[in-house]
């Protein structure tokens, strides 16, 4: 018998808003959060005995991420105020990650992000990080790998050019 739907909220929660924080950034990740689960309590019911809840959890976080992303692209930018600066730490008690590794992370591609989002936030094996993003298992390994190794080159900052600065 499958454990109750709060267990599975506290037992996959971090790591599904880690990876909606990674995909979408620290502004909507908590929107998404919210919605992936109010997606996942509906559909709880029907989900089979034997199924991987955090890998179905990240599928339906990836979704609901899409759905922000597509909500983004069509929402008016405001030019003539100055935006609000995001709220420091999450409703959670979860600390945001610092400035420069999300901009960092943000200026990856995006299957670069996701793969990196899915399978080292989320600790989610390269075929179901491939069957969420699309793709085979290998592109999927070597897009996380290209990201790891993008971030590696751009995240710390250089102790190098602190020092000589």
């Amino acid at each position: 018998m499958r454990h109750p739907f709060e267990q599975a909220v506290t037992e996959h929660g971090h790591v599904v808003l880690r990876v909606c924080r990674a995909v979408l950034g620290p502004v909507d990740a908590d929107d998404a959060w919210s919605e992936t689960f109010l997606s996942a309590l509906r559909a709880w019911p029907d989900l089979a005995d034997d199924a991987d809840v955090r890998a179905w959890l990240v599928t339906i976080a990836h979704r609901r991420a899409i759905d922000v992303l597509r909500a983004r692209q069509r929402a008016p930018v405001p030019v003539a105020a100055a935006p609000d600066r995001p709220a420091v730490g999450g409703h959670d008690g979860f600390p945001l990650p610092d400035e420069d590794l999300w901009a960092a992370l943000a200026a990856l591609p995006d299957k670069q992000r996701l793969c990196v989002a899915y399978h080292h936030v989320a600790g989610l094996p390269h075929p179901e990080v491939a069957a969420i993003v699309g793709g085979t298992p290998a592109a999927a390994r070597r897009a996380s790998a290209d990201g790891i190794a993008a971030l590696r080159r751009t995240y710390p900052p250089s102790l190098e050019r602190e020092t000589h600065a």
